[in-house]
């Protein structure tokens, strides 16, 4: 799947303060992201983010 920085990804669960989109910090074997919500910033598996993806937006294009 191709996920580049700064991509805002719309996930399947909610982050627990409801937002459920997240921006794009770091890519590699895991992904750093940080919540449009709350601004709480995660490490999260490759696999587990690109399993809970619902859909990928870039610079006003949906991917996904």
């Amino acid at each position: 799947m191709d996920i580049r920085l700064h991509d805002i990804l719309t996930m399947k669960k909610a982050h627990p303060c409801g937002s459920n989109r997240w921006e794009v910090l770091r890519v590699g074997m895991d992904f750093r992201m940080k919540c449009l919500g709350c601004g709480r910033e995660i490490m999260i598996e490759r696999r587990k983010a690109e399993k809970g993806l619902r859909s990928i937006e870039r610079e006003g294009e949906t991917l996904c």
